[in-house]
């Protein structure tokens, strides 16, 4: 089985499994050291949101038995992992944190404190 065919199976946990293992890992390769704008975080926000729809699809309203698209919060919700934005930013804490850890003498740690003399 190739990943297109099983990108566009029915079964949900082999897709989230996909997105998990595979795509997010390649979308936030070396994000510790992005600075994002607003925009690059609203493409980003809008990639999530369409894998998420194209992983949960629509659902099939109970009661009057229309599809329906689902809204972002629902989507978050039935993913429960945090968004791209938040791990990025948790991932920049972290990289700050080992950084503050290191000695005076290097370089890295002159520029996060702001004497890179």
């Amino acid at each position: 089985m190739d990943l297109i065919n099983a990108w566009k199976m029915e079964d949900i946990k082999i897709k989230n499994k996909i997105f998990r293992t595979i795509i997010l890992p390649v979308v936030l390769y070396g994000c510790e050291t992005w600075s994002l704008t607003l925009r690059e975080e609203r493409r980003l926000r809008l990639f999530e949101i369409r894998a998420l729809r194209r992983i949960f699809g629509p659902k099939k309203d109970e009661v009057t038995g229309e599809w329906r698209r689902l809204p972002n919060e629902e989507l978050y919700d039935l993913y429960s992992s945090p968004n791209f934005i938040h791990v990025i930013k948790s991932r920049r804490m972290r990289r700050a944190g080992h950084v503050a850890f290191m000695g005076e003498m290097r370089g890295i740690y002159r520029v996060l404190v702001g004497k890179p003399e």
